[in-house]
C-alpha cells in the first residue's frame, strides 16, 4: 500500500496568515489543510495521516498549548510548529520543553519556514516509523514459545550461548535451534537489531 503524502496542518485566527503561509507551502509541493481555530482543526483531524501542525500560539478558545497537549496524547505525537506575534522567552521555553520543533515570531521568513517544516516532517516520520516497528513486535512476541522466549531474554541480556545453555540446564546446540527459530519469528537477523526492536518495545 503506498504512503500517504504528509499534510501540513495551520491553525489560526488570521485569515491572511493562513492564505499566506498556504500559499508558501502549496509552492513547496506540499499538501496543506486550513483551520480557523483549535476545534475545528481537532474536528477534522485524522492523527493516521502523517504530517505536522503550524499553530498560532494565541488562539481564542483552547491555545496553541491546548492543541500541543491534545497532540501529544495520540498514539504518535504530531509535531507542532508555534507561531507568535509576540514571542515572549518564556511561552517560547515552554513551548520546546513540551516538545516543540521550533518557535516562530510573526511575519515568519519563508525559508525558515520551509526548513522548520521539513525537520518536523522527518521527526513524524521516524516516529511513526519506530510505532510501526513497535507494533509488529507486540504482534511477533506471542507467537514465540517459553523457551524462545526465555532465550530471547537471555540474548538481549549478552549471554552467550554457552551460558544460556548452562542457565536453562539444556545443551548448547539445543539453545542455538531455539535462537534460531526465535530471530525468524522476530524478523531479525542480528543480534543488534534483536536488541534495538525489543528495547524499543520496552521504552
Amino acid at each position: 500500500m503506498a504512503s500517504l503524502q504528509p499534510l501540513i496542518h495551520l491553525i489560526d485566527d488570521d485569515a491572511t496568515v493562513l492564505r499566506a503561509l498556504g500559499r508558501l507551502l502549496a509552492s513547496a509541493g506540499d499538501r496543506v489543510e486550513a483551520h480557523s481555530s483549535a476545534e475545528a482543526f481537532l474536528q477534522r483531524h485524522d492523527p493516521k495521516i502523517p504530517g505536522c501542525a503550524i499553530v498560532d500560539l494565541g488562539l481564542p478558545g483552547m491555545d496553541g498549548f491546548g492543541i500541543q497537549d491534545t497532540l501529544a496524547a495520540g498514539i504518535v505525537a504530531r509535531p507542532v510548529i508555534f507561531l507568535t506575534g509576540a514571542g515572549d522567552i518564556p511561552s517560547s521555553v515552554k513551548a520546546m520543553k513540551a516538545g516543540a520543533i521550533d518557535f516562530l515570531t510573526k511575519p515568519v521568513d519563508a525559508a525558515e519556514v520551509l526548513a522548520t517544516v521539513d525537520r518536523a516532517l522527518r521527526r513524524d516520520a521516524a516516529a511513526r516509523e519506530e510505532h510501526t516497528q513497535r507494533e509488529a513486535v507486540l504482534h511477533r512476541l506471542p507467537s514465540l514459545t517459553p523457551r524462545e522466549r526465555e532465550v530471547l531474554e537471555q540474548v538481549v541480556s549478552g549471554r552467550l550461548n554457552k551460558q544460556i545453555a548452562g542457565d536453562l540446564g539444556t545443551a548448547e546446540k539445543t539453545v542455538k535451534v531455539h535462537r534460531g527459530r526465535m530471530m525468524k519469528k522476530m524478523a531479525v537477523r542480528t543480534v543488534a537489531d534483536l536488541i534495538r526492536i525489543v528495547t524499543q518495545h520496552r521504552t
